[in-house]
């Protein structure tokens, strides 16, 4: 029988320590925060399979899904559900918690297998998501909910506003074939009123017209991009219109 849970902790009590004060929550019980960093990998080869970080990352995963939701929905009371969802997929997804993980070092103080460990185990965003979310449940079990909200927003609020951004450029366009069709069953037409530099870095200026007006005007390094500025330059002149 190798290491398990409660060795792990006694042994590994200084780094653990070091890994709260990133966190910036201490535990009031330990044992949890050393089992959100135990892969299963390593579990595996100690011989105590069940001694592993993914109960917590289920619980995690369904955690950060609640608080973030909660978050948003408190936060940005002028956008309509669809868009928090996509904001939401947007702060939950692999990549972005892996990013997230990478920002606290969390692969410095996982435990993985040898094999796991000897093929870059620490960087693979598969891994750091999961024991993101298994840190997140294991701050849950600790504290409670309340605490976990605190802990999201601690590390998730100064990336909230631009993401938001990012998303409503990406959505504008289908924003506002949505509100034109609906108030005079037209779509928007998008037309590229210049084309400038050499073929690597094109400049496009793009406008979107109705009925022969002009809406909007973006200019970026690619066609969907500018029409996505005009897009959203156009919804916020319709807005001011009171269309």
């Amino acid at each position: 029988m190798g290491m398990n849970i409660d060795s792990l902790v006694r042994v590994n009590k200084s780094r653990l320590s070091d890994f709260e004060k990133i966190l910036e929550y201490r535990f009031t019980n330990l044992r949890l925060l050393q089992q959100a960093l135990v892969h299963s990998s390593y579990a595996f080869e100690q011989s105590n399979e069940g001694e592993n970080n993914e109960k917590l990352e289920f619980l995690g995963d369904a955690v950060l899904d609640l608080v973030i939701g909660h978050i948003l929905s408190h936060r940005y009371v002028e956008m309509r559900e669809g868009q928090l969802t996509k904001l939401r997929a947007s702060l939950v997804n692999e990549q972005h918690l892996a990013k997230m993980a990478r920002q606290i070092d969390l692969g410095d103080y996982l435990f993985l297998g040898k094999g796991e460990d000897a093929s870059q185990g620490r960087q693979k965003s598969s891994i750091l998501s999961c024991a993101y979310e298994a840190v997140i449940g294991a701050v849950f079990e600790d504290g409670g909910y309340e605490t976990a909200v605190e802990f999201v927003e601690r590390f998730f609020l100064p990336t909230l506003d631009v993401k938001k951004e990012e998303l409503l450029i990406a959505d504008s366009k289908s924003r506002l074939q949505e509100v034109l069709q609906e108030k005079y069953n037209e779509a928007p037409v998008y037309v590229i009123d210049a084309e400038e530099g050499p073929s690597h870095k094109k400049l496009f200026t793009v406008s979107v017209r109705f009925r022969e007006e002009n809406l909007g005007t973006g200019q970026a390094g690619s066609k969907k991009v500018a029409e996505q500025q005009a897009a959203t330059e156009a919804l916020k002149s319709l807005q001011a219109k009171g269309k």
